[in-house]
């Protein structure tokens, strides 16, 4: 399997990533609607709880392991690379065991205690062993992906994405179809809601599995090529110190990153419980489901929509950091500067007018995706809108975080993401209480603006390349366009036709054809 440059590499991985959302929010969708908002509060719950651990064992082995491949690469060690990724294999299978153990052992104190939320132990406890399968099928991506391969991580990430789709859904509707034959197995006065976002989160656990087999099954089908290696070897005491040195402060930040998953679920739900009635947007809740219904719907609905872009976008980062690595080794500032520009514009390119798309459509957007939940739509419309901002920041974050990395500042990252979660955590303090739910996702936006603009300042200073404002100036006013037009789209054709979802891909279509025909028009964008 041949290597792959910047481009083709991320577009490997794009597809791939857009594909598994796909196939993502065929599983998210239904069971939104399955579960409705106070049992999407059980998942969310159970999933807030899980990520801080899961990404603290897994996210930062992947870059770990595809740093330490790529400098080996670039000089040609490829059996060092192998001896990388066999120590990788030992030392995170091991972290991967305590991670799980972690999850497991607290599940029943996080759900009281952190989550507010005792209906979502057993979830907990269900997506604990993924933490194990995730830690040894991330130091095979981070391998191959070092490689500059990244079909293997697509095909591993397509495969756990139809694996949690399939085994989720029918685990959950199981449960819900024969409640009583499976509360019989539990105390009486359970919540049959838990049980089913138990199922479905089990789901998640089996499509670690899937992902992790994928890789034994791909090494019998597909024989690795022979290539001429230079024979010098690091220690293996080496090999662990540079895998930690940057596995730690990595796993660290996305620990951080996911932090602000944890400050919505204890804020929001601590702020609007304090006096409920204040934030009610739906008829006949009870007072104490509020809070959940609100929250379940930020998590469940708003945050659903708002990740798919940045999810794509992730896999630049993924697909820069061989790049830059090789580019930063061997002293080429001139490839730096390259592939620096790409990764921002692709990532520009991409995000700008899908914020503003989803921004303009937002209520039919919703109401197409969760058609059965009205009153949980209604509730995540303008918190979504919120959002919006915070996704370009993001999706250009991302690959400048993996930039960071491959220079060998993996620590600058969590740095700035402490300070941006302490902004975070500060913003819904001042402003939920005002705001309701919006509040959380204005927060999110000034958190996410703050990061990018201090990670891209530091990059910059560190590398001593030049970005100019002038090529993103196409990107961005063609995406002015491209809002416009969906707007007037939309508000012209509602008068129209009855039929919102006519409306919206109509809108969506005009305003993609408008943004592309004017970067065609400007000619200033390769």
């Amino acid at each position: 399997m041949k290597k792959q440059d910047f481009i083709k590499g991320s577009l490997i991985l794009m597809i791939s990533a857009i594909i598994s959302k796909i196939l993502g929010a065929v599983f998210k969708i239904p069971l939104t609607n399955i579960l409705g908002g106070v049992g999407m509060s059980y998942f969310s719950c159970a999933y807030s709880i899980f990520l801080p651990v899961y990404a603290l064992s897994v996210t930062g082995l992947s870059a770990s392991v595809s740093r330490l491949t790529a400098q080996s690469s670039a000089f040609g060690m490829y059996d060092n690379a192998k001896q990388v990724k066999r120590i990788a294999l030992i030392m995170f299978s091991l972290a991967g065991i305590a991670g799980s153990l972690l999850i497991y052992i607290t599940a029943k104190p996080f759900s009281i205690y952190i989550g507010d939320c005792p209906e979502a132990e057993l979830a907990i406890k269900l997506i604990a062993p993924s933490v194990f399968f995730g830690c040894i099928t991330a130091v095979e991506r981070g391998y191959y992906e070092g490689l500059s391969n990244m079909y293997p991580t697509g095909f591993s990430q397509l495969t756990e994405s139809i694996v949690k789709m399939a085994s989720g859904l029918f685990l959950c509707i199981y449960v819900l179809n024969n409640s009583e034959k499976v509360l019989a197995y539990f105390p009486p006065n359970t919540d049959i809601r838990s049980i089913s976002a138990a199922a479905g989160i089990l789901g998640v656990t089996l499509s670690s599995v899937g992902a992790l087999i994928f890789f034994p099954l791909m090494k019998i089908f597909i024989k690795s090529e022979k290539v001429k290696s230079d024979k010098t070897l690091m220690s293996g005491c080496d090999i662990s110190r540079e895998l930690l040195l940057t596995a730690i402060p990595i796993g660290i930040s996305a620990v951080v990153t996911n932090l602000t998953s944890l400050v919505d679920l204890g804020t929001i739900t601590a702020i609007i419980g304090k006096n409920p009635e204040k934030y009610r947007t739906v008829p006949g809740l009870l007072s104490d489901e509020i809070p959940h219904f609100l929250y379940g719907s930020f998590a469940g609905i708003a945050l659903t929509v708002f990740n798919l872009i940045p999810s794509v976008t992730n896999m630049l980062g993924k697909g820069i950091l061989p790049s830059i690595t090789e580019a930063w080794e061997s002293k080429n500032l001139k490839a730096l500067e390259k592939n620096t520009l790409q990764a921002l514009l692709v990532s520009l390119f991409i995000s700008a007018p899908s914020a503003v798309g989803i921004g303009v459509l937002a209520e039919k957007i919703l109401m197409f995706l969760y058609s059965g939940q009205p009153d949980e739509v209604s509730a995540s419309i303008r918190p979504l809108q919120y959002l919006m901002p915070a996704m370009v920041f993001l999706c250009l974050s991302f690959p400048i975080f993996s930039m960071l990395q491959a220079i060998g500042k993996p620590s600058v990252p969590l740095k700035i993401m402490i300070i941006g979660t302490l902004i975070k955590l500060a913003g819904n303090l001042i402003l939920i209480p005002i705001m309701s739910i919006n509040g959380a996702s204005l927060s999110t936006t000034i958190s996410y603006a703050f990061i990018l603009i201090v990670s891209l300042a530091i990059y910059l200073k560190a590398t001593k390349i030049k970005l100019y404002v002038s090529s993103f100036i196409p990107i961005l006013y063609a995406t002015l366009f491209c809002g416009v037009s969906a707007w007037i789209a939309n508000t012209q054709l509602s008068q129209y036709l009855s039929n919102n979802n006519i409306v919206m891909f109509a809108s969506t279509f005009i305003g993609g054809i408008v943004y592309i025909g004017v970067l065609a028009f400007i000619k200033k964008l390769k």
